[in-house]
């Protein structure tokens, strides 16, 4: 049953805007204010920082009852709630940080109705004491936080999330607005379908440009060089240790990394701390609350440490190595610049990132559910930050287009460290026609192949150099044709234009903990010439761009030859619906069905038959034969 329109005049939003301290609007939040008033179910997606919490809070104190939250950060509930007290707004929250007799308060306050806000746990919604509860209050909205969660295709499943399907229907009069801060398409599609929500559902994805945000991304060069960029960006970011110009978070991956870099820097004089999960709850707790006070200048952590940190003066986000995702990364990095300044966002990749994260997948060190198809999807999504950190185009525009927030592209935000290059000409590019970058790509997954299966990327790289290894002798693969074939190029270059076809999808790694590399059936394909290459070779210099000095708009690269028009576009969104429609019959996660990436390939390939089809990314005979024709007859019905 349609939730009924209700109409909230402007006087009355700006009143209520006024009681939180705004007097203006954020990109989007009237938008979905209206939406959510109108229709009574939306899902709004924008980046960390941009506003979400407004968007139910407002409507919370124009609706009768009692609005419900769901959210699973503790820290950030105690957080609002004081803020929403501070400011006259009856709130509470209900989570396992509460004694008995507190916890039983709350609960009979809620039943008097004498909250406008609660928030809860995901994990309170299966106890039967507060499914009894919610039959009690008038419940006008329910707000999703994190509403990614619910995704087991995303990159931060929690299992509590799926229970809130079912809390819905027990709600059927209540508004619906799920938040999220990173959702692909993908993941969009399937939060709909685990939330019962119509796939009419309005989405608004805004707010994703952050061009006060210098992102670079740098290749690694070893511990020491690490450690002398790590120091030049504290230095350009915050000045010299104590002159109080705000703070920086060293993202790092492990603990042992945690604590040695935490111990480096605090030796430097910075006023720092570490934040891992190792730690006891009320260390965890001090380090929190230091940093959002003010009194930390550095925090190193694992991606344990940001959630619910609200510090608007965070200087820069540096990642000692790359996290899981695009939407891991932009979540992290949004915790820098929140107050418009300026701010730095550094990453550094290394060789070794491609088959470390491959053995953590396959291990499942993070937990979850592990299946084929889910430790595919995790690599692909892992395989996606390493087409972003290889560069090519404006990074922003890169991350908005990843997200679908179109509209805010910014054709170069002249501040990333690949406008900054291309800014400064071309001359560090590898000049070749597209026949001798088809060339050089055919020779280096030839290399791959010799060593299918038997060693890794180095080995494939020696052997294109013909570079003198006892591996290659012991196999007698320095006598073979393919031995120096590329010898005109650095190892460094090579590793790169190998990580490039990895993230294409033409290489790939199996074998644990030392894993070995692998020539794709695509890769095979482009390698005898039966596929089109389609891919950028990196610079033959390593960037050392590190300037965040500004561009004129005259300076801007020209836009990535793989943004969408809008035909294209189109058939993209009419590609997605057909997905989610086999989805929902199928009982499946949509990408079960097919990947964005493969989506996007379509749209590109345009194909026209089964043959054809096969030769996209992530469709092989069964799926052509399970799926294929309901694709090609989307591409006939709307295609060019």
């Amino acid at each position: 049953m349609p939730t009924p329109s209700i109409t909230i005049d402007d006087s009355q939003l700006q009143s209520a805007l006024a009681r939180f301290g705004h007097r203006d609007f954020r990109p989007g939040q009237r938008e979905a204010l209206d939406t959510l008033f109108a229709e009574g179910r939306l899902l709004l997606v924008a980046p960390t920082g941009g506003g979400k919490s407004l968007t139910y809070q407002l409507p919370a104190i124009l609706l009768p009852g009692t609005t419900l939250v769901i959210s699973p950060l503790i820290s950030l509930m105690h957080d609002q709630v004081e803020a929403l007290d501070a400011v006259g707004v009856p709130a509470t929250y209900l989570a396992s940080t509460l004694d008995g007799d507190e916890m039983w308060r709350r609960i009979d306050g809620l039943r008097q109705g004498d909250y406008r806000i609660a928030y809860v746990a995901p994990e309170r919604l299966s106890t039967p004491a507060f499914r009894s509860l919610l039959s009690s209050i008038d419940c006008p909205l329910v707000a999703i936080d994190e509403a990614h969660c619910i995704s087991e295709w995303g990159h931060d499943f929690r299992p509590d999330y799926m229970q809130i399907g079912s809390v819905l229907k027990e709600l059927p009069k209540a508004r619906v607005l799920a938040c999220t801060a990173t959702a692909t398409p993908v993941v969009r599609d399937e939060i709909l379908e685990r939330l019962g929500l119509g796939p009419d559902t309005r989405q608004i994805v805004r707010g994703f440009a952050r061009p006060n945000l210098a992102l670079r991304v740098r290749e690694s060069g070893g511990k020491r060089d690490r450690e002398r960029h790590v120091d030049a960006t504290l230095r350009e970011a915050l000045g010299r240790p104590g002159e109080a110009k705000g703070a920086v978070i060293v993202y790092a991956p492990t603990r042992r990394a945690t604590e040695d870099e935490y111990a480096r820097l605090e030796g430097q004089g910075w006023r720092a701390a570490a934040y891992h999960a190792g730690l006891d709850g009320e260390t965890r707790a001090s380090v929190h609350d230091a940093f959002s006070s003010g009194a930390l200048e550095v925090v190193v952590a694992t991606n344990a440490f940001g959630m619910g940190i609200d510090r608007a003066d965070v200087r820069g986000v540096v990642h000692l190595a790359p996290p899981g995702s695009i939407e891991a990364y932009y979540q992290e990095v949004g915790r820098a610049g929140r107050d418009g300044e300026d701010a730095i966002a550094l990453l550094f990749v290394s060789s070794a990132d491609l088959p470390r994260r491959r053995h953590l997948i396959e291990s499942d060190a993070g937990g979850g559910i592990v299946t084929e198809e889910s430790i595919q999807h995790k690599w692909d999504l892992f395989l996606e930050l390493m087409r972003f950190a290889e560069g090519g185009s404006c990074r922003h525009d890169s991350v908005l287009r990843y997200f679908g927030d179109e509209e805010e592209t910014l054709s170069g935000c002249g501040r990333c460290d690949v406008c900054i290059e291309l800014a400064e000409g071309i001359e560090n590019h590898l000049d070749a026609s597209p026949e001798q970058v088809e060339l050089i790509v055919r020779k280096a997954l030839a290399g791959v192949a010799r060593v299918h299966g038997r060693f890794g990327l180095s080995a494939a790289v020696a052997l294109l150099r013909g570079a003198r290894d006892e591996r290659l002798e012991r196999m007698n693969l320095n006598l073979t044709t393919t031995f120096g074939v590329l010898s005109d190029f650095t190892d460094d270059w090579l590793t790169r234009v190998l990580r490039r076809c990895i993230a294409a999808g033409w290489v790939d790694f199996f074998g644990g903990d030392r894993p070995v590399v692998i020539l794709t059936d695509e890769g095979a394909a482009v390698m005898h010439g039966k596929r089109a290459v389609r891919i950028l070779l990196p610079s033959l210099k390593r960037r050392a761009a590190t300037s965040s000095k500004k561009r004129s708009a005259g300076s801007r690269p020209a836009p990535d030859p793989d943004t969408f028009d809008l035909e294209q576009q189109e058939l993209f969104e009419s590609l997605r619906e057909h997905r989610l429609d086999i989805a929902r019959a199928e009982g499946v996660p949509p990408y079960v069905v097919a990947s964005d990436r493969t989506l996007r390939e379509l749209v590109l390939e345009l194909p026209r038959g089964r043959d054809e089809l096969q030769r996209v990314h992530g469709i092989g005979p069964a799926k052509a034969e399970k799926y294929g024709d309901g694709f090609l007859a989307v591409i006939k019905e709307q295609g060019p």
